[in-house]
This record gives structure tokens, sequence and C-alpha cells, in this order.
């Protein structure tokens, strides 16, 4: 998911915009990036950066308000939103990247590609970290884990927060950058010498392995062990339950997966492991394009799918709304009472 490497094709392109005089033998290692594609890219950017901060500042105010009774959960809950909400923000800078190319300066382009670098990492860690929060509360006693100290979970999101800074800081090696005989001034790896591009593919599998296989693994493992033990719970409302952890699953599987094989397979192409063909390149660089949005979406869907079909925040939501007069509190408590069945173990769910 390098944002450089479509931004460098898509530099090189902008002369060669014209379908007809597209040469292929002439050009058969790079990819054609017309501008309907780059104003098609800088739409979805925008339109996704618009439901991501609406999504995660509506979970970030319902939390908030509800501070008195906030739970471990809750907690994770609010720095995932706050990392996708970060994450948002740096979308518009790329979206007039795509149209125009990098107009914000050398700076700019460093932090604003550290900061989307920092929440790519911190969003994944604390999906994580939300799927132990479940286990432990599901699989070992609801009432025990509910013991725990809000001091200490806030330490793990300190620590998840650390450790993505830590992880993100290979991308300062990006910068302003305008390649010879192009047009427009991009944000790129400023690598020099034989070792950057071993330098390039070690970050990357440090990438693939921290920033998703390890993660990945904790929550197969963690929503594998919930659905087991809900299959052995008594009850209606344990379908419901299972809906849910089923449908964070598969959505982060969705979102990221075909981008990350994407990138592996670039990875090993860039590493040798694959010969390099024209052709596979240009697949590959295609690819990029469009996994990479589909990546991008998931700071949408975070919010809908840890808050929004919960029965607990929606209550929350509710009371929040009638409280400010938004909605007549009888119609609060009509909801209130059509749910209150479900509370118990639905409510422990995210």
């Amino acid at each position: 998911m390098e944002l450089a490497d479509l931004e460098r094709w898509q530099a090189i392109f902008d002369n060669y915009s014209d379908l007809e005089e597209f040469d292929p033998e002439t050009f058969a290692c790079e990819p054609f990036v017309n501008t309907l594609i780059n104003t098609t890219i800088a739409f979805v950017y925008s339109l996704v950066c618009i439901l991501a901060v609406t999504g995660n500042m509506i979970v970030i105010i319902v939390i908030l308000y509800n501070r008195r009774m906030i739970s471990s959960t809750d907690i994770y809950l609010l720095h995932l939103a706050v990392a996708d909400l970060l994450f948002s923000v740096t979308l518009p800078f790329w979206a007039v990247d795509a149209i125009s190319g990098w107009v914000f300066g050398d700076a700019m382009c460093k932090i604003i590609s550290l900061l989307q670098e920092i929440n790519f990492y911190s969003g994944i860690l604390l999906l994580a970290c939300i799927s132990v929060d479940r286990y432990l509360s599901i699989v070992y006693s609801t009432q025990t884990h509910k013991r725990k100290r809000p001091f200490r979970i806030k330490l793990f999101c300190a620590a998840v927060w650390m450790l993505a800074i830590v992880l993100s800081l290979p991308i300062l090696y990006k910068g302003e950058y305008a390649p010879l005989d192009v047009s427009r001034t991009i944000c790129y790896e400023i690598l020099d010498g034989e070792s950057a591009e071993t330098w390039r593919v070690t970050t990357r599998f440090l990438r693939h392995f921290i920033g998703f296989l390890i993660p990945l693994a904790v929550m197969i493992f963690c929503y594998s062990a919930t659905i087991w033990k809900l299959c052995q719970t008594k009850g209606f409302q344990k379908q419901k339950a299972m809906k849910v952890i089923i449908a964070v699953v598969l959505a982060f599987l969705i979102c990221w997966l075909p981008n990350n094989i994407t990138v592996f397979v670039d990875t090993l192409m860039r590493s040798g492991f694959i010969d390099y063909a024209c052709g596979s390149r240009n697949h590959i660089d295609r690819a990029l394009i469009g996994t990479q949005i589909l990546g991008f979406l998931h700071c949408c869907i975070n919010p809908i799918l840890y808050a929004f079909i919960g029965v607990k925040f929606r209550n929350k939501l509710l009371k929040l709304l009638a409280t400010r007069g938004i909605i007549k509190r009888s119609e609060e408590s009509h909801y209130q009472r059509s749910t209150s069945s479900t509370s118990g173990l639905t409510s422990s769910t995210i």
C-alpha cells in the first residue's frame, strides 16, 4: 500500500493521458493512469474522509458523554475512533495530490505521511486489543474482567500509540521530490545507494507482519474462542452476539486482506523472489490502487461495526439525543424497553 509508488506512476503518465497516443510497445512497463482515474481517486478519498470524520466524531462524543459509565471496551473504542479520525483527515491531502501533485511542501509531506502511518498501525493494533478484551470478557467471565482498572487499559492504549510511532519512523524518509522530465512534484521516499531497495523491502516485511499478520492471528484466535464459548451458552440472544463478532472479522479481512496480498506480491517482486515482468508489474500497480481504496474504507466501517450495531451504544446515543432535545424522550423509552431483554449478552459484545 505505497502511495508514493502510485504517485510516481501517476506523475510519469501525466504526459501520456491520451489513449490514442499510448504505445504499449514503448511504455510496456509503465501503467496507464489518466486524468479520469486520478479524479475518481480524489473523489473516493474525499467521500471516505467525510463519512469517517462524521461517524468517528459521533462515536467520540457518545463515549465521552457517558464517561462515568465507561468500560474497558469503550476506552479501546475511543482510541480506535481517534485513530480512524486522524487517519481520515490525511485523505484530503492525497485527494489534492492525485489531481495536481504534491503542493504542500517537504515538511507537510513528512508530517502527513507519518500521521497516516501512525494511525494505520495504531488502528490495526487497537482492533487486536478489542478482540482480546472481548475474549477475556466472554470466555473468562464478564464480571471478573470488569474489575480491571481503567488505568491499566489506558496504559495498554498508550503502549499501542508508542509502538505505532516507533514503527512509523521509517516513513520520515519520504519528502518532496521532483523527478526529471516530469511536470509534477510528488511525495516520495528519498532513498539513495544500493541499500535503498533493501531498506524498502525490509520495512515492507515489517509492515506485513506487525501491521497485519500478527494482529490478524490474534483476532482469529480470540474471536474463534469467543464464538465457541457463545455456542455453548444457552440463550436466544447469542446469535446476535455471534453476528457482530463475525462481522468484525469479515470486515477486517475484506478491507485489508486484498491490499496486503497485493503489497506482499509487490514486495516479493522488488526483492527478486518473483521474476520482474512488465505485464505483471502493470497488473500489480493497478491492483495497488484498487486495494488501497478498499483498505481506506475500513475507517468508515469501524463506527458501524463497533458502535452502531451494538445495543449498548445505541442506547447511549438515543439518551444523548433525547437530552439535547433532538428526539422525544418517549421514543427513547420505547426503544429502551424493546431492547432491555437483549442488553445482557449483546451489550457485552461490540
